[in-house]
């Protein structure tokens, strides 16, 4: 079963995606991102420029088959476009704001991150309904207090 994990009240969802994503690679991770396309540019831009002393290798999907293949960081705008560009299965799924994936299978863990603005709220809510009414177990992380 796919462990949820939804960390709500975060006040910068890139600057949080971008310590999360450290943290994967550097324990050997595969995670596929999915975000709204402008949140995933910016994360994108991010990835680049959070540590000049850290490079986090990742790619934009769709891309050349060559990067993806070795990237274990992928950014989408959904879990299908990860599925048409053939990415072997991640196993983490962090998602910036996009809408609930139609199929968690697959996934061992589901990572959630939710912007403090009521718009980003609201959806994070509606996706929280979506896990509770799949049976599935969620873990929840206030970044507010």
């Amino acid at each position: 079963m796919t462990e949820v994990e939804f960390h709500t009240g975060v006040t910068d969802p890139v600057a949080f995606a971008c310590r999360l994503l450290g943290k994967a690679y550097r324990t050997g991770a595969r995670v596929l991102v999915t975000a709204p396309a402008e949140r995933l540019t910016t994360l994108d831009r991010a990835l680049w420029l959070i540590d000049e002393r850290e490079f986090i290798p990742h790619a934009r999907l769709p891309g050349s088959a060559a990067v993806l293949s070795r990237s274990p960081l992928w950014l989408a705008t959904d879990v299908a476009v990860a599925a048409n560009a053939a990415v072997r299965a991640p196993g983490v799924l962090l998602n910036v704001g996009a809408d609930a994936p139609a199929s968690l299978d697959g996934l061992s863990r589901l990572i959630e991150v939710v912007g403090a603005e009521a718009e980003e709220r609201d959806a994070g809510r509606v996706r929280w309904h979506i896990y509770k009414a799949q049976g599935l177990a969620i873990k929840h992380h206030n970044a507010a207090g």
